[in-house]
């Protein structure tokens, strides 16, 4: 007797749940109606390329934009990817101490100049050209050659602010 009621209720219940389901479904039907705007883009957002086995994309080029030979898409040598410094440090990399004597006297030369017209004080050991020099191979050699081209360039600089 007992599971004739249960029989009866249960199916009562499951009708109920239907018929709000149903309810529930159809009132979004009325909003499934209205017009949607679709923007198609012909470019997608993001380009996927293709790399090789060796991580080099069919132009020749890296994730990160460099070609085998550490230049970028300009041509322009922008690290150096056997060194461990990567192109930061590169200018310090002499073939000969006559070459990072000339460098040196250069960049002193330029810094030595503007400093003089700004009227800063004379210290060649605050440049950044100084200072990271021991990361190349001439480090002391370029260091005189700075030196020298700073006061040089120091003065050259002072006599112009004067004038």
């Amino acid at each position: 007797m007992r599971g004739k009621y249960f029989k009866k209720i249960g199916g009562f219940i499951l009708a109920a749940l239907m018929l709000s389901g149903i309810a529930f479904v159809s009132a979004n039907t009325a909003e499934a109606q209205v017009r949607r705007r679709v923007i198609v883009r012909p470019y997608p957002y993001r380009i996927y390329r293709r790399f090789d086995v060796f991580g080099y994309d069919r132009w020749g080029y890296d994730r990160w934009g460099f070609d085998r030979f550490g230049r970028d898409r300009w041509g322009n040598r922008r690290y150096d990817p056997w060194s461990p410094y990567g192109s930061a440090y590169r200018q310090y990399v002499f073939s000969n101490s006559e070459s990072a004597v000339n460098s040196g006297y250069k960049q002193g030369f330029k810094t030595g100049k503007d400093d003089g017209k700004k009227a800063k004080s004379f210290s060649p050991q605050r440049s950044h050209y100084y200072k990271e020099a021991g990361f190349g191979n001439f480090g002391e050699v370029y260091r005189s050659g700075f030196s020298r081209g700073y006061q040089e360039g120091y003065r050259v600089g002072s006599n112009e602010r004067a004038s």
